[in-house]
């Protein structure tokens, strides 16, 4: 699977999807905590954010990286909702990739921010399962502690690894303990912190990671 033309198909996704929506619906909470989906897609209107681009937001909006990343989307997202469409639209066949990262991280970022939005507004967002399962892949490749997932600064650190996944809609695996099985992107929801993705899943594990996903 080519990962750039599974972003680029997405992007177009989300840009369709936001196409569609009422001012009510800009301002609904998203799964992102503290975000709306104004705020969503003013992040990803941003991306790839070069270099120079988060050197700037830093000095803009000095403190951590993670508070640079939430001020800067919010600053975006003051924008008029058209000119927000216009700029995820914009990404599309932009193949470059954030400092430090790579297309694993472009294809997470597009996924899972999709999904903030597309799930509490009852849309759908269709997502490959092979790509979702790439994700998936490369959020287990990191770890569970902050120093292993430092790249992925806007995503919960969740103890992931105490249990077994199994995605019922593609072949992928992994890990050890109690068994959780679902559809990818719900397992893929539930590792970068978002409790919406339980709603989806089963098996001995469920009762336990819905403790490790309550509000610290």
């Amino acid at each position: 699977m080519d990962v750039w033309s599974t972003v680029d198909l997405q992007r177009g996704r989300i840009a369709d999807l936001l196409d569609t929506l009422t001012p009510a619906e800009w301002r609904q909470p998203s799964l992102c905590a503290g975000w709306t989906v104004r705020d969503v897609a003013g992040h990803l209107a941003m991306q790839p954010v070069t270099f120079g681009a988060g050197l700037r937001g830093l000095l803009r909006h000095p403190g951590s990286v993670n508070h640079m990343i939430h001020a800067t989307a919010r600053d975006r997202a003051a924008e008029p909702t058209d000119r927000l469409v216009a700029g995820i639209r914009a990404t599309v066949g932009d193949h470059r990739p954030n400092p430090g990262l790579t297309d694993r991280e472009a294809l997470i970022d597009i996924v899972v921010h999709g999904a903030d939005m597309a799930v509490p507004l009852a849309r759908d967002l269709p997502v490959p399962p092979g790509a979702a399962a790439i994700a998936a892949s490369r959020m287990w490749s990191y770890g569970e502690s902050r120093r292993d997932r430092r790249k992925l600064r806007v995503f919960r650190t969740v103890p992931f690894r105490r249990y077994r996944f199994t995605a019922t809609d593609t072949d992928w695996s992994v890990g050890e303990g109690p068994e959780i099985r679902g559809p990818i992107v719900s397992i893929l929801l539930v590792i970068t912190g978002r409790p919406a993705g339980l709603e989806h899943l089963t098996g001995a594990g469920t009762d336990t990671l819905v403790r490790h996903l309550q509000p610290a």
